[in-house]
């Protein structure tokens, strides 16, 4: 009897170890395909995935020199916000603040004005990934597909230190999001408008206006201003303040 016991008490041990170890290879698998929907292909061809359409502003958006105004021409308010394809913290607030944004853009409340910096080259992994992703937003801007482009490479964005999405793959997602320019492709590999991301990063770095009032220099990106002052992110209500 005793030996019987012990022979059915293994037995339940034995399953329940068996049970154990599925489950934690399940999590392992789930975790995993959690960790490669998350990160960017590093393959350099793979395509990016777009953005969801609930992501995605449905409003003009125009290109201004080295920088792209989304809105209504009845908007009376137009807000800067200041970004990097690869600032992290700028993930964040386009997560955060991207569905008010959308909805005061579409509502005709407020125009965007999007500086994309190319501040952050030195931490991709080869250098150049805030320049060439910028450059390849104002070459999608010419042909009015900006929105979409610029949900995409925040939806799914590259890490700092690590490669960021290679010409080929922004020249892909151009196409995607419907850029059917001659020149696309020709504009996102010369960097046609590196210069101007240039003067637009010495402008922004150099504005008294989005310089944070302890250090001296500029706040960094996300950073928002409207009517020449620094919007206050700590505000969690900053857009429907500005927008009454």
């Amino acid at each position: 009897m005793g030996q019987a016991r012990s022979s059915g008490s293994s037995d339940r041990t034995k399953v329940i170890a068996g049970i154990v170890v599925v489950a934690v290879l399940a999590v392992a698998v789930i975790g995993y395909v959690i960790y490669e929907q998350m990160t960017p292909s590093t393959s350099g061809t793979d395509a990016i995935p777009l953005a969801p359409a609930d992501h995605t502003i449905s409003a003009p958006a125009v290109r201004e020199g080295g920088t792209v105004l989304v809105g209504k021409d009845t908007a009376t308010l137009t807000v800067d916000v200041y970004e990097d394809f690869l600032c992290p913290i700028c993930g964040t607030f386009e997560k955060t603040y991207g569905t008010d944004i959308k909805k005061a853009v579409e509502d005709g409340k407020v125009k965007i004005r999007y500086n994309i910096l190319p501040m952050l080259n030195r931490l991709s992994s080869p250098e150049g990934y805030s320049t060439d992703s910028a450059n390849a937003a104002l070459c999608v801007a010419d042909d009015g597909k900006f929105n979409a482009f610029h949900a995409a490479l925040f939806t799914k964005q590259p890490e700092e230190g690590e490669a960021g999405y290679t010409k080929d793959q922004l020249i892909k997602l151009g196409k995607e999001v419907g850029v059917t320019s001659a020149t696309f492709e020709s504009c996102v590999r010369n960097q046609t408008y590196k210069s101007q991301l240039d003067e637009l990063m010495s402008k922004t770095s150099n504005d008294p206006a989005l310089r944070d009032p302890e250090s001296g220099r500029f706040r960094g990106t996300p950073s928002v201003a409207a009517g020449g002052k620094l919007v206050d992110l700590d505000n969690k209500n900053w857009l429907a303040d500005l927008t009454k």
